[in-house]
């Protein structure tokens, strides 16, 4: 009776593995190893200190709130932005090039350059970890 239920925690651990891996974050870490070779995985804490960062007068949390699981506002038009996180919104970080498209565009607005693959990473580590 224990070893069956070792054996179904075990199995149940690693399903719930597997379905937080993302394969678009699969490739900024193939792309990190690349730019880095010490590159051991990515930081939810590292990401989360992205998300914070604020450089002139924007940081994500402008748009996206101090939650990443709450709705937001585009911090010029107005506009509705949906949540961030994917335990919000199923359908965050399922494009590699809508991910790709919306990454060069705000690392560019808040941090006037374009995020490494590290940076990346992090972003998503921290915000697919959001539940």
């Amino acid at each position: 009776m224990i070893q069956r239920f070792a054996l179904s925690l075990a199995v149940g651990l690693s399903l719930s593995l597997v379905a937080q891996a993302n394969p678009i974050q699969d490739g900024y870490r193939a792309a990190a190893k690349q730019e880095n070779p010490a590159f051991k995985d990515f930081s939810a804490a590292a990401g989360q200190k992205l998300y914070g960062t604020k450089t002139g007068e924007l940081s994500c949390s402008s748009c996206h709130t101090e939650s990443p699981k709450a709705v937001g506002k585009h911090a010029k038009t107005g506009k509705e932005i949906q949540p961030l996180a994917p335990a919000a919104n199923a359908k965050r970080f399922t494009d590699a090039a809508n991910v790709e498209k919306w990454f060069k565009r705000n690392c560019n607005d808040v941090l006037g350059r374009a995020c490494s693959a590290q940076e990346k990473g992090d972003f998503m580590a921290y915000v697919l970890s959001v539940q």
